[in-house]
């Protein structure tokens, strides 16, 4: 059965390559004329800054690794001066890097994992931050962006990381920090950015960023993406997306600014089913800590364990109106209204390890499924700007926000029973059963055939789960100078989420439903030493939440709603409270070279103390802690006019310190996807004024896929280069290699069952155009 017989109405990207194929021959003819963006004249020093790149009315260097602010208002101080541990992924780095979606991208900050998904825990991005599962503390434009997805790039300016816990900033969840995407929009002044990508295993991108000031105060951007491309080293697996993202602004340099800005995106992937788990003789039940299992393919590393019918459909659109007016020249009102959506459609071929057929070289093909659907509707209002009291100045920033939720959950019927066997064979693997009489549902470790005539039954299974949810937040944040050298940093949220759901058959029956209500409030709090202009010493606090139904079912969520059961089937017990988290942190922060080199330093302790534990086979209690401890160091920015460096290492001591009265057994045990040591080097030198030649390497320890530490994937260190030529001032040249070495290794790794392989040595060949 071939992937094409399960179509979603998910458009083909031909046309749209097509059409920036157009766009970038028409450029290229010299028809488009550059025009130097103009800087925003009504700045002043007192005012707030008003975008992602500008502070206090002067304009960062576009080309620079260095940023000195951040883009949300509620970061009230600029990053030197904020006291917790921020990283920011500026444009430039992504370009040199070649990095294609956020996972990506956030390879270049340390203390950054991903975990795998399979049908319960959805496919798509889920970072760990510092040890803690972040999948659903993602935020774009400082709105939360909900529903597992796998997000692109294209339309992102750059990526800012907050570690450490961030209730305070973003609302419930952030327990190990939280990941913002600041969006690519309209300003004033031409521009225009094409180009395309051809690389090996069949990859073709086509980007386009073209920017037009339509009057003095009004401008419109369109952004343009189409990508198709198989994966080094991986037989089968490949990606096909496009998406579009257009955004108009008016009143640009006036009091009033209005914002109109839509994102489009749209996916049919083969997905990558990972690589089984050895297991041994005994069984899952006889892994040991001593001795984890490690994947393992057979022999052949590209081996692909799935079918012709596996498939994954993504949809996201992302729709967002924000108007901001300054009141006075330091003051400023902002209301962003966003409405958004998110669907994934997959079914995806799991390499089963759980009947020990894996040491005997054979593999159960389990399939895993799920239909979603997440609609989210945000207003967000903000007023912030700066004020002095008893001579003191304050800068500031509070505001309201109400966000309602709504996530749809099915799934499909897969029947593998097509062959007449007994009971035991239906569930257990042998190498008899390989091929034909398994119906090809078992299949050989080491040459799996994933184009075997599987003819078992698809159909959709209406039966599912509804959760809605509502938040209703007010919040402050204010950086007091109390002189020239001393600084407090202060910042409270109030929360009321209130979430319900329901069960219900293919028919409409209902056969569950809860409901929670939760209250809390997080914070933050800071003081910051200056030493010199330059040059900060800082402590801080801060906490956050992390309440029942915190992922409305999009991810695995250890805090589920009252009224769920557990694998047996039985009813857990209700009223739980949210987990809270609160992290301890040290650190100092200098701006050196002449302000172009930024170095951090910091020591952290991020403690959970009321954890969400199973007590007996039907209740659960807010009574286990874990605890996450370390050292992170970076820097970035230029050592020279001509050598630039975006680096850093993370040291993190993991630990379940209590897992309840069922799980003593992993109490010491480190936390999953939580390496003890990682590391990121990414330098760039100008060797002449046309040609930059760069590098980088890349090490992420051993990293374990449960918290029984039976489960690991090993360490590894990837190697990375590039090099670009100005082949004219509107014409450049750059290659990317990526994974030099050609290393195996597994950048995901799953509780159970499977780890995710990744790209073997990738190389990018990409030709722009700057008008």
């Amino acid at each position: 059965m071939s992937r094409q017989q399960l179509q979603s109405p998910v458009s083909s990207p031909r046309l749209l390559a097509s059409a920036i194929g157009m766009a970038i021959t028409a450029g290229s003819a010299g028809h488009m004329v550059f025009a130097a963006e103009k800087t925003d004249s009504k700045a002043s020093g007192n005012a707030i800054a008003l975008d992602a790149t500008a502070i206090t009315g002067e304009t960062q260097d576009p080309t620079s690794y260095q940023v000195e602010k951040a883009s949300s208002p509620k970061y009230t101080a600029p990053l030197v001066d904020t006291p917790r541990s921020v990283t920011v992924i500026p444009q430039q780095v992504l370009k040199d890097t070649g990095a294609l979606n956020m996972q990506d991208a956030l390879r270049t900050v340390p203390g950054i994992t991903f975990g795998a998904g399979e049908g319960g825990n959805p496919q798509g991005d889920r970072p760990f931050i510092r040890g803690f599962d972040a999948q659903g503390d993602t935020y774009l434009d400082g709105v939360r962006d909900t529903g597992s997805q796998s997000r692109e790039i294209f339309a992102v300016e750059n990526i800012e990381v907050s570690k450490g816990p961030n209730s305070a900033i973003g609302g419930r969840g952030a327990a190990g920090g939280s990941i913002n995407l600041v969006s690519k929009k309209a300003h004033l002044g031409n521009s225009f950015d094409g180009g395309f990508t051809w690389g090996s295993d069949q990859t073709q991108r086509y980007t386009l960023d073209g920017n037009y000031q339509f009057s003095d105060t009004a401008a419109g951007r369109l952004n343009l993406m189409s990508h198709e491309s198989n994966v080094a080293g991986r037989d089968k697996v490949d990606y096909d997306r496009w998406g579009i993202a257009p955004s108009l602004a008016f009143g640009l340099g006036t009091d009033t600014r209005v914002n109109l800005d839509y994102y489009h995106l749209e996916s049919n992937d083969t997905p990558d089913s990972g690589i089984p788990y050895t297991i041994p003789t005994g069984g899952s039940a006889a892994r040991t800590k001593s001795n984890p299992d490690k994947p393992y393919s057979g022999g052949d590393h590209s081996n692909f364990y799935g079918l012709d019918r596996d498939f994954r459909k993504g949809r996201t659109d992302t729709a967002t109106f924000a108007i901001e007016h300054d009141l006075s020249d330091s003051l400023t009102i902002k209301n962003t209204l966003r409405h958004g959506t998110s669907m994934q459609d997959y079914i995806l071929t799991q390499p089963d390890d759980s009947k020990g057929n894996v040491n005997n070289g054979s593999v159960w093909r389990r399939a895993n499924t799920r239909v979603s659907n997440t609609e989210t509707t945000t207003n967000q209002t903000d007023l912030f700007g700066n004020f002095y009291v008893a001579g003191f100045k304050n800068s500031f920033s509070t505001g309201v926000e109400y966000t309602r939720e709504e996530s749809q959950k099915s799934s499909y019927n897969v029947n593998t029973d097509t062959t007449p066997r007994t009971s035991a064979a239906t569930t257990n693997c042998t190498p008899s059963m390989i091929g034909a009489s398994s119906g090809y549902n078992c299949t050989s470790l080491s040459n799996p055939n994933p184009n075997d005539p599987w003819n078992g039954a698809i159909s959709r299974n209406y039966a599912g789960t509804d959760t809605k949810a509502n938040t209703y937040a007010l919040y402050v944040f204010d950086t007091l100078e109390l002189n020239e050298q001393w600084l407090v940093n202060m910042g409270l949220r109030y929360d009321h989420f209130d979430t319900d759901y329901k069960s219900y058959t293919a028919a409409g029956a209902t056969t569950a439903k809860g409901d929670d209500t939760s209250e809390f409030v997080t914070g933050q709090f800071g003081i910051v030493y200056k030493p010199a202009e330059n040059g900060s010493i800082y402590a801080s606090y801060a906490t956050s939440a992390t309440p029942p139904g915190n992922t409305l079912g999009e991810g695995m969520d250890g805090n589920p709603l009252g009224g769920a059961t557990d694998r047996s089937g039985n009813l857990l017990s209700s009223d739980m409270e949210p987990e809270t988290t609160k992290n301890y942190e040290i650190g100092t922060k200098w701006d050196l070279l002449n302000d172009r080199l930024s170095l951090t330093a910091d020591i952290f302790r991020t403690e959970k103390e009321n954890a969400r534990v199973q007590v007996d086979t039907t209740s659960y209690e807010n009574a286990g802690k874990t605890r996450v401890q370390g050292v992170e160091l970076s820097a970035s920015g230029k050592i020279t006019d001509k050598w630039q460096v975006f680096a850093g290492y993370a040291y993190m001591d993991s630990e379940q310190v209590d897992g309840g009265p069922l799980n003593r057994a992993t109490d010491g045990n480190e936390l999953p996807n939580t390496p003890k040591n990682s590391a990121s080097l990414w330098t760039t030198y100008q060797v002449t004024p046309k040609l930059t030649i760069g590098g980088g390497a890349f090490y992420v320890d051993d990293v374990f896929g449960s918290v029984a530490n039976t489960t690991m994937v090993d360490s590894y260190v990837r190697y990375d280069a590039m090099a670009s030529y100005a082949l004219t001032k509107n014409v450049d040249l750059q290659l990317n290699v990526q994974n030099l070495t050609n290393e195996t290794y597994y950048d995901k790794a799953f509780s159970t069952h499977f780890a995710n392989q990744a790209a073997g040595r990738t190389a990018l060949l990409s030709t722009n155009f700057h008008f």
